[in-house]
């Protein structure tokens, strides 16, 4: 009995102690487990920190386009084109991969025939076509058959350069090559578009114009007129009307580093430059001429050029406000420097007093904008003290000449 007795108390005692044992084992088990849980998710954070940290140090090299900062980079369409695409099926891959320069014009209806001409060479050449309609009127194009291949914008009484700022915007007409800026009243029987293409490639001219036939065109500056004897040239040598010579030394326009506004050709990276020193409201563009060297990629008497194998016959027509509204591209083709002269005053002369106004206050308002824009030029480089200017012009550094 005794012996039964001390065997059931040991056994007691003997379980007792096990349990005691298991719990407190399993106590600390709690806590060994729960410490070493933050140690571990401690080590991950300090982890998770380094790899953010990195990332950051990373991502902070790269350069996001304003307005898609929330954007995965993969997902941000930062450039677009002018090409029409299908409303089904798959689009035209063989059209798409040819077409790599832009033709943009501003055109009125009275000159459709000249716009015609020029089209339809730039169009046989796999280039975008793009109408800026100052006269509003759109549908009388429609008889063209190549009207629904060509982007119609318009806009009532508004200039190349209003619409250019406007819709062809860099990220716009990224795909491009070339943007040939027009005005209509050209004409093209001696203009090769591919021809032209090759010789500013080959030449690297970042800026240019076809040279302008001296015969039968309105010629502004002597530099634009062509020289029969030359592929290209980009200087000229000779005394200007106003007493200013062009001679070896001349490093600017109108003697060299210029093109006038009536045909100018850009690349992709001297239209970007170009497209932002186009001011918003100065909708004639005067005195822009005189600083496209800036935007020339480099030197300025190397960059830009006149294209003389291929030329243009200017016409001079005015177009808005113009004083001789009814005249048309037709009236000149086919005759000579005399004849058309004659013409031209002729049909000056029977022109409506209020037509010859609204020119004389566009003219008015060409030389308001040209001055508004050389003092913004000056006052621009007054105020920023980073800029040099790259033509070094001691005396007049930040003088439109």
């Amino acid at each position: 009995m005794a012996k039964a007795k001390r065997e059931r108390t040991f056994h007691g005692a003997f379980l007792s102690a096990i349990f005691l044992l298991s719990a407190t084992f399993l106590i600390g088990s709690v806590f060994v487990v729960t410490d070493y849980k933050e140690r571990l998710l401690g080590w991950q954070f300090v982890d998770n920190m380094l790899k953010t940290k990195s990332a950051v140090s990373v991502c902070e090299g790269q350069c996001r386009a304003h307005g898609a900062e929330a954007l995965p980079k993969g997902i941000a369409a930062i450039t677009s084109d002018l090409e029409m695409r299908p409303l089904w099926g798959p689009p035209n891959r063989k059209n798409s991969q040819s077409v790599t320069n832009l033709l943009a014009m501003a055109v009125g209806i009275k000159q459709k025939e000249s716009v015609n001409k020029i089209v339809k060479k730039f169009l046989s050449s796999n280039f975008v076509v793009m109408l800026f309609h100052y006269d509003g009127i759109v549908d009388q194009w429609r008889d063209l058959e190549w009207c629904d291949h060509a982007i119609h914008v318009s806009a009532v009484k508004q200039t190349k350069w209003w619409f250019a700022k406007r819709f062809l915007h860099p990220d716009i007409v990224h795909e491009y090559a070339y943007i040939f800026l027009w005005d209509e009243d050209l004409g093209v029987e001696n203009f090769n578009v591919q021809k032209y293409l090759s010789i500013v490639k080959d030449e690297g001219l970042e800026i240019s114009q076809p040279a302008l036939d001296p015969d039968v065109s309105e010629v502004h500056h002597d530099l634009t007129a062509r020289d029969s004897k030359l592929n290209v040239h980009r200087k000229i040598y000779k005394l200007l009307k106003g007493g200013r010579k062009c001679n070896e030394e001349s490093t600017g326009p109108p003697c060299t580093g210029f093109v006038e506004m009536m045909a100018p050709v850009f690349s992709k990276a001297s239209w970007r430059c170009v497209w932002h020193m186009i001011q918003n409201d100065l909708i004639h563009a005067w005195g822009l001429d005189f600083q496209l060297g800036y935007c020339a990629q480099g030197d300025r008497t190397r960059n830009i050029g006149i294209v003389d194998s291929e030329y243009l016959v200017h016409y001079g027509i005015p177009t808005l406000g113009g004083s001789a509204a009814n005249k048309t591209s037709a009236t000149t083709h086919g005759q000579d420097n005399q004849n058309t002269k004659e013409l031209n005053k002729e049909l000056e002369n029977n022109t409506s007093s209020n037509q010859t106004d609204a020119r004389n206050e566009v003219r008015k308002q060409s030389y308001v904008e040209l001055e508004r824009f050389k003092n913004r030029w000056k006052k621009a480089v007054k105020e920023d003290s980073c800029w040099i200017d790259p033509f070094q012009q001691p005396s007049q550094q930040s003088k439109l000449q």
